[in-house]
């Protein structure tokens, strides 16, 4: 699936166009003149182990803004990030800081982005809270922790919890791999960016009990991008015993970039700057080029993608920082004693192939071809659509091609995930899966339960600017339902609570799953004529090769 961010998925929100201009032009102003607070608003200052950082008091509680977690990295270019220097006096964090080099709304970003964002009800009070570590969605390309989306407070204030946002970096900044390419003993480049992510724990590990939170009870969360960073994290040697529960939302990795295909992508990138990758200078004279530059450049068309023209960029099993695949033969034996939530949305694709209004009149005999291009599995397309028309007689063929791409394109991943985590053995921890089935109310109805729509019910923040599921009493329902239910795997390892009936672990004997409507209820195997279809074929994660 094409992983969005999102203010990418559907049509900018005027609101959050106009936020993000604010947001730019406050980011301008840091450390170049005072800030100014409203009647009754106060600053706060809180000590990590580089120095001491000043936020602000919002709503009751202590909120942090750009606290440096890493060196700028506009030096290392392509290495694994390093903890940042130790300042004197108080660094100032009331403005989120920098995203990294990108494409699109949070674009162009500065490689100085190595920063996080606190909410916190309290600071040094011993409280031991659970700590709520959200990774970003939009792919390994865009995206931030900046989005109001993701802001903390509602879940600090809904839970007693601590909520940290991070940004990192993203596509050929942080997903590169050199290592193989004209000796530049580059290693860890293929996955800096998921060492930054790894930086960013250790942060957490080492500062946290400051802000009120527990070191020892993290819980990583994270929506497309961010969950199939969560997948890599959980079988990556670095990462391991940095966070306790884990739960990912329409975002799966499942098999990870080989090195072989992920040194030809690296070719074909410095070949379209330009440059010759076998030439000794190659690689000094890439990392002498403006960030601009390298942007641009990752927009060259990869060799094994149909959809878009970007080339891919994804962590990398190059046998040292990833030494294995996330989810491939198995689950990690590292992650074992994780309790683990894998969810995805009902009508993923409409979020980007809904922006064609086509898609929405499609007529039995343009289906096929329609599907051919879009569903990223190779099965005849005509067998799609009589399986899906035997399957789903009401369906129009628009409905068949929504469904269809959806389940070819992100579901199968969290059907292999679900499945790898219930194959483990006896004794390790449960994994839970849910469906979001219930589907926004704007846009008179058409977009469903779209790709990104959770985000904001996972937050508890339908209100927030951006926010597409309304603000009615069923928008609110679901929202309390799904973060209470985030609050409760923190706490206490599982997501059941008073308000949901009860939420069995998913097994290879009944596939129970979660179907989040107004009421939620559980079910067996949802879709198993759908997962029965596509597991004639086999699943190859997109970038894989």
């Amino acid at each position: 699936m094409t992983d969005l961010s999102p203010d990418e998925a559907l049509p900018l929100d005027p609101r959050r166009r106009r936020l993000l201009q604010v947001a730019g032009a406050g980011l301008a102003l840091v450390g170049m003149a005072p800030v100014a607070f409203a009647a009754g608003e106060a600053t706060t200052v809180a000590a990590t182990r580089a120095g001491r950082v000043r936020g602000a008091r919002e709503q009751g509680l202590h909120v942090f803004r750009g606290i440096r977690y890493g060196a700028d990295t506009s030096t290392t270019r392509f290495q694994a990030p390093r903890a940042p220097h130790a300042w004197n006096g108080v660094a100032t964090a009331l403005a989120f800081g920098g995203s990294a080099p990108q494409r699109g709304n949070d674009g162009p970003g500065s490689e100085d982005c190595l920063f996080l964002n606190v909410w916190t009800p309290a600071l040094r009070d011993g409280g031991k809270r659970p700590v709520l570590f959200y990774i970003h969605g939009g792919g390994y390309d865009t995206g931030s922790g900046s989005n109001p989306l993701y802001d903390g407070t509602r879940l600090c204030q809904r839970g007693d919890v601590v909520v940290v946002t991070v940004n990192h970096r993203l596509n050929a900044f942080g997903y590169l791999h050199l290592g193989q390419v004209a000796g530049s003993g580059l290693g860890a480049s293929g996955n800096a960016g998921q060492l930054d992510l790894v930086l960013a724990l250790q942060w957490v590990r080492d500062n946290i009990a400051g802000f009120g939170g527990d070191p020892a009870n993290v819980t990583v969360f994270g929506q497309s991008g961010g969950g199939a960073k969560i997948a890599t994290l959980m079988a990556m040697p670095a990462a391991r015993g940095l966070f306790h529960r884990a739960w990912t939302m329409s975002g799966q990795q499942v098999t990870a970039a080989g090195p072989r295909a992920a040194t030809q992508r690296a070719q074909l990138f410095i070949a379209t700057l330009g440059l010759d990758p076998a030439a000794p200078d190659a690689i000094a004279r890439l990392r002498a080029l403006p960030a601009a530059q390298l942007l641009e450049a990752t927009m060259v068309r990869d060799f094994s993608r149909v959809e878009d023209t970007r080339l891919y960029f994804g962590p990398v099993m190059d046998g040292e920082v990833v030494p294995r695949h996330p989810f491939w033969p198995d689950a990690p034996a590292q992650s074992m004693a994780i309790p683990m939530v894998i969810g995805n949305t009902r009508d993923e694709t409409r979020a980007f192939l809904g922006n064609d209004a086509k898609n929405f009149a499609l007529a039995w005999d343009e289906l096929p071809a329609r599907l051919e291009r879009q569903q990223f599995v190779d099965i005849r397309s005509d067998l799609v659509v009589e399986e899906y028309r035997r399957l789903y007689p009401q369906y129009t063929p628009s409905e068949v091609f929504f469904a269809a791409t959806t389940a070819g394109r992100s579901w199968r991943g969290a059907v292999e995930e679900l499945e790898a985590r219930a194959r483990q053995p006896a004794g390790a921890a449960p994994t839970w899966a849910y469906q979001l089935d219930w589907g926004s109310p704007l846009d008179e109805g058409k977009f469903r339960a779209f790709h990104t729509l959770d985000i904001p019910l996972v937050f508890d923040n339908v209100r927030q600017p951006g926010s597409r599921t309304g603000d009615g009493a069923d928008a609110q329902a679901l929202a309390d339902r799904m973060s209470d239910a985030l609050l409760a795997l923190a706490r206490h390892g599982d997501p059941n609570h008073a308000g949901l009936a009860r939420w069995e672990p998913y097994t290879m004997a009944r596939r129970q799953t979660l179907l989040f409507d107004v009421p939620a209820t559980l079910a067996d195997d949802p879709r198993g004529g759908e997962r029965r279809f596509w597991q004639q074929a086999p699943f190859v994660q997109r970038g894989t090769m």
